[in-house]
């Protein structure tokens, strides 16, 4: 398995292998602050002032549907909170991407699916992310768009899968095509240069 993801090897040496996963409550982010993360099958790393020495954050089935006070939280609780690389949103209530998430620039796992995002053009925040590889959007409207993958690949250079599905050197080639095809004027005054 690591010879096809190697970026799991990566997450590990930051710690990744400690998964938090937390429920959270009324109060969404905030209730992480009161709250121990489940246990999960290997034991939780702190470090001497007992912050969390994870990569991992799983938010995943909580009915969220803002990321208001994430930064915060993640501050309090966790060691180096920018160094972030794995954060699960999925089956929640998202209908935007917050734009927390482009704080986050060590992301490179992005699981949001089973939300409620609508327009293709919210995935255009994700830009900002440099490290991005793996992004889920699966069982939201926006996937019922015509270019949705296109638009993906287009918009998130770096990424690899998407919905748990490789990018294939094919697509990229194709999508490339799709891009020059939709911006004729840019490349026609790219072509007058030359």
């Amino acid at each position: 398995m690591c010879q096809f993801f190697p970026e799991f090897l990566q997450l590990e040496m930051w710690g990744a292998h400690y998964v938090l996963h937390w429920r959270a409550g009324d109060q969404g982010c905030m209730d992480m602050l009161s709250d121990e993360p489940n246990p999960g099958t290997r034991p939780l790393k702190r470090d001497s002032e007992q912050k969390i020495l994870s990569a991992t954050l799983r938010l995943n089935n909580n009915f969220l549907s803002d990321l208001t006070g994430l930064m915060d939280t993640l501050s309090a609780l966790y060691a180096e909170p920018m160094r972030l690389a794995w954060l699960d949103l999925s089956f929640n209530e998202f209908q935007h991407i917050h734009p927390v998430l482009t704080e986050l620039k060590e992301l490179r796992l992005l699981y949001l699916h089973g939300n409620r995002i609508c327009k293709l053009s919210e995935v255009d925040k994700l830009a900002a992310l440099p490290f991005l590889h793996t992004i889920t959007l699966h069982g939201n409207p926006i996937v019922t768009e015509r270019e949705y993958r296109a638009h993906l690949i287009s918009t998130l250079p770096h990424v690899k899968m998407i919905d748990f599905s490789a990018v294939t050197k094919q697509e990229r080639e194709l999508t490339s095509v799709w891009q020059r095809s939709r911006n004729p004027l840019k490349t026609m005054s790219h072509s007058k240069v030359d």
